[in-house]
């Protein structure tokens, strides 16, 4: 189970984009595509057969997965996560500072 999902609120904890909060678009291998941080120009050629045109790109490129925290509402900030099991099976992620659980 992972700790970080699509979806998910998070908070950037180190990099350039340090402090900043997004969604997560995609869950990668060790690492999370977070919308509107680790923003990059990408110069792209025009494809027709596609109907995209040439020029540069703003794109969101990947972020390690340990450089992000799930944001907390109740305490206003970025949260470690845990998983736990409770007594009717169910996995649920809960944050480790209150021991609220996240999965409803």
């Amino acid at each position: 189970m992972n700790k970080i999902r699509k979806g998910d609120e998070v908070v950037v904890l180190a990099g350039k984009d340090k402090g900043k909060r997004g969604t997560v678009l995609r869950v990668l291998e060790g690492q999370v595509v977070v919308e509107g941080v680790n923003r990059v120009k990408r110069a792209t050629k025009p494809n027709p057969m596609k109907g995209t045109t040439g020029g540069f790109m703003d794109k969101d490129m990947p972020i390690d997965v340990s450089n992000v925290a799930l944001f907390n509402h109740g305490a206003g900030k970025g949260d470690r996560v845990g998983i736990k099991t409770l007594e009717d099976g169910r996995k649920v992620r809960f944050f480790k500072s209150n021991g609220e659980v996240v999965d409803a």
